[in-house]
């Protein structure tokens, strides 16, 4: 599943965790915003969220993943099972057209509609449209491990932009050491 519109990627290295996305809103082939925050901090700044899809999808799965995470005291892995399954067995739910990306300081794991809760193998992981440019420039970063994860992912990102139309470069990174 791919979502026009967005990038949102997130690197693991040495015990950091940084998130990144663009700004970039599109209609169609028209640029609607290019400012947007797809990548937050939740649970007292302790766990970051990326989205990309459909915007309302997206923070409807944001604020009820959001909800897990407190119910769950934290426990990222447990609320990201609980919201797909909820997600794959709700009627209303299984309509969204939207992916998460949320981590903390020593979690990765991309959350799709289809009841897939995904810890990737490497240090890094990406949705949207230019997911898989930014994914393959951060595997070539951490390969040299040169750089930080928040480098990373703000270098990924920015070849992302590049490349993809529908990725821009008014980035957020957000990092979790």
């Amino acid at each position: 599943m791919s979502y026009k519109g967005t990038t949102v990627i997130a690197v693991k290295k040495d015990g950091v965790v940084a998130m990144a996305g663009d700004g970039q809103v599109t209609l169609g082939n028209t640029v609607m915003k290019g400012s947007a925050r797809k990548v937050r901090r939740i649970h007292n700044d302790t766990v970051l969220v990326g989205f990309a899809g459909a915007t309302a999808d997206a923070f409807t799965l944001f604020e009820r993943f959001e909800g897990k995470v407190s119910e769950y005291n934290g426990d990222i892995t447990r609320a990201s099972v609980e919201l797909a399954k909820e997600w794959r067995t709700d009627r209303m739910l299984r309509r969204l057209e939207a992916m998460l990306l949320v981590a903390d300081r020593s979690t990765i794991l991309l959350i799709s509609g289809t009841g897939d809760v995904v810890e990737p193998d490497t240090g890094a992981i990406a949705i949207g449209s230019g997911g898989q440019y930014a994914y393959a420039a951060a595997l070539a970063y951490l390969d040299t491990g040169k750089l930080g994860a928040a480098e990373i992912a703000e270098r990924s990102m920015r070849i992302a932009a590049e490349i993809c139309i529908y990725t821009n470069d008014s980035l957020i990174v957000e990092e979790i050491a």
